[in-house]
């Protein structure tokens, strides 16, 4: 199993607010997080403190980095389904050409569907994977076709505007056609009923016959096979068609390439350098036997100051768990946070050692577990405009267990979160008692973030598989497992005595103030990100349901959690936080048993009990207290503009901060958008 992004998206810490400007404490300058609100999201800005003081040769380095992370960005689209960049490309070309009247509230709801696709890469809900909806009719769809300039509209060659309508109005309006993006309800066949856009004309038992035939030319250092293409069949035959220079995805891989050419030219260290060249091999050649030996040494460059993420890498988008959707990100070390992360990471193999878990799948040498706390400076494909605040890689479990992995925590990314939660009011709406809500305000952010380091720095690379085990063995139930699996790590250490004594966290109170957080989102307020009558598909909620159920369910004897009502509202308390401890201890256990084993059939049993079935009537109640806020459920960011300007024959790296969701998203399609449509 792959070990995932950490994309805890701040419900367990703070909701987002829609309307607040405060000051910035990292700079001292007035700076609004906050940008818009549309449909269920929020729009944020962030700050890159720290960008002045690296050298020059740093900030040119980030630069190149960050045009290769810009140019990856139509490969996620298209990974989303096969009709995003033609969807994207027909309403961006409404928005900039149409010659009628831009006012009015189908133009309005026009521009809020474009701006959910930019947002969601696609079609589908970045969350949620449903269909998004237009909320204008086909009527006034074909108006604004009609009335823009028919010369860019993107046709197939050979047609005409009228059958690109004709083929995008059941793409676009029929609620029924490719309804999902990612499908994962049991009992169906979740790669044909899945609209993304990595198999075409296959089954799903054909798909894992197709890569159960594969032989591994090392079986004990496994490649990660299908990680970078997609399968179709032709003819009657399967096929790969690879990701790589001159195969799929060519002309946005050719621009990576470039970029990544230059930031070989400032590298900061051998290292480093070797490490680009690396990459490039596996643009050029898909080789994924040149993947592994990038991500070694990859893992290994400790002393680079500047760091980053590029290529394909997590799985969350395919139902089947095996390929890889495009991703970037660009950071640098926060020297000071780092030494919280850094205490971490040298007590590994204490951890380790003293795991709940079963003697067997615990690992004898802890190696290489390095940590840090990060200052992003550009995100791109899957990781952008939704971001995630903790990273863990590499994904191979042959990788971590002979040469460690890097984890992070994106502190830019969390302090602009809560600055923009302040005072919304959630926390008050659905925490009843005081000392709770006071216990919150004072340690729930350190808490998150401690969360969040024990999370990446040592839960997913905790334990390991039995030989013989695959690593793909949990398939579709894979994702949610490695997910409850890094979480029940953090919460059982993070109210250990250990903890307190290394001074990652000041008292056992900071550690009640996350399992209160925790279990209060997976019990209850994570339902106001699910439509009414529907279940939990999306693997992190999945897992917070299915360890917060579980653990309610298993402590009833105890009144370990209780529910309660006072004045027609729910509310979640913990009597026993002892007692939920041993609780999170002895999933931790089954959990980590079920993945070293790789027993599908408890795996998909815990997860289908715990973690898919909502309860209606509370959901119900969710909804309607939380309408009252009128805060949106999810956010994602506005990145910073980093460009290269010439003074006096000088290059010089500058740093600004755009704060219109909109103009940037044209920008990167006009000047970053590489693919062909068809």
């Amino acid at each position: 199993m792959r070990i995932k992004l950490l994309f805890l998206t701040l419900m367990t810490l703070f909701v987002l607010s829609s309307c607040n400007n405060k000051k910035d404490v990292t700079s001292g300058d007035d700076f609004s997080f906050f940008s818009e609100k549309f449909a269920d999201l929020n729009i944020l800005r962030y700050q890159v403190p720290g960008f002045d003081e690296l050298t020059p040769q740093q900030q040119e380095l980030i630069y190149y980095l960050s045009e290769a992370t810009k140019c990856g960005r139509d490969i996620l689209f298209d990974q989303n389904g096969k009709y995003n960049l033609a969807v994207r490309r027909t309403l961006e070309n409404i928005y900039q050409t149409y010659n009628g009247e831009k006012s009015g509230e189908d133009w309005e709801n026009f521009v809020v569907y474009l701006k959910r696709i930019w947002f969601s890469n696609g079609i589908y809900h970045h969350y949620a994977s449903d269909k998004i909806m237009p909320e204008f009719s086909k009527e006034y769809f074909n108006t604004l076709v009609e009335n823009s300039d028919q010369t860019l509209f993107p046709v197939k060659e050979g047609e005409t505007v009228a059958d690109l309508v004709k083929t995008l109005e059941p793409v676009m309006f029929d609620p029924n056609y490719l309804p999902k993006g990612v499908n994962l309800q049991e009992g169906v066949d979740i790669v044909q009923t899945s609209a993304v856009n990595f198999y075409e004309g296959i089954t799903q038992k054909e798909v894992e016959k197709f890569y159960d035939n594969m032989e591994q030319p090392d079986p004990e250092r496994p490649l990660s096979l299908g990680l970078n293409s997609r399968v179709y069949k032709e003819n009657g035959v399967i096929k790969e068609d690879v990701y790589k220079l001159g195969g799929r995805y060519s002309e946005a891989i050719e621009k990576i390439i470039y970029w990544l050419e230059k930031a070989i030219t400032v590298a900061e260290n051998e290292q480093q350098k070797v490490g680009f060249e690396k990459l490039i091999e596996y643009y050029k050649t898909g080789c994924l036997k040149t993947w592994d030996d990038y991500n070694v040494i990859w893992v290994q460059d400790l002393e680079s100051n500047v760091d980053y993420v590029n290529g394909f890498i997590e799985t969350y988008g395919d139902p089947f768990s095996r390929k890889a959707t495009w991703e970037a990100i660009v950071n640098f070390k926060n020297i000071e946070a780092t030494k919280r992360t850094k205490i971490i990471s040298e007590n590994a193999q204490w951890f380790e050692d003293n795991s709940p878990i079963d003697p067997r799948f615990k690992k004898e040498t802890v190696k290489g577990v390095s940590a840090k706390v990060i200052t992003v400076a550009q995100l791109g494909g899957d990781c952008h405009p939704s971001t995630p605040i903790g990273i863990n890689l590499p994904n191979a479990d042959w990788i971590r267990r002979d040469y460690g992995s890097k984890s992070v925590t994106i502190e830019n990314i969390t302090y602009a979160y809560g600055k923009a939660a302040e005072g919304n009011g959630f926390l008050e709406e659905f925490t009843h008692e005081q000392d709770v809500i006071k216990r919150s305000k004072e340690y729930g952010s350190l808490a998150g973030n401690v969360h969040t380091d024990l999370h990446e720095c040592l839960g997913h690379g905790s334990g390991q598989l039995l030989p013989g085990t695959s690593s793909e063995a949990l398939k579709n139930y894979s994702s949610a497992l490695e997910e409850t699996r890094a979480d029940l790590f953090a919460l059982y250490y993070i109210m250990d005595d250990k903890v307190v004594e290394l001074g990652i966290i000041p008292n056992k109170e900071a550690a009640k103030a996350e399992y209160d957080s925790y279990i209060r989102n997976g019990l209850m307020t994570q339902l106001t990100r699910i439509q009414p009558g529907k279940d939990i598909e999306q693997a992190h909620m999945r897992n917070r349901q299915t360890i917060a159920n579980w653990s309610y369910e298993n402590g009833k004897a105890d009144n370990v959690i209780e529910k309660y009502i006072v004045d027609g509202k729910t509310y979640i308390k913990i009597n026993d936080y002892d007692k939920l401890r041993q609780l999170f201890g002895k999933l931790l256990a089954e959990v980590q048993r079920i993945k070293s084993e790789g027993d599908y059939e408890a795996g998909k049993n815990l997860v289908e009990t715990y973690g898919i079935k909502v309860d209606q009537e509370l959901h119900k109640e969710v909804l309607e207290r939380y309408a009252k806020l009128n805060i949106a459920p999810y956010s994602g960011f506005i990145n910073p503009e980093i460009q290269m300007v010439e003074e006096n024959g000088t290059k010089k790296v500058t740093i600004s901060y755009p704060d219109d969701f909109a103009t940037q998203m044209l920008n990167y399609s006009n000047n970053y958008s590489f693919l062909p449509t068809w």
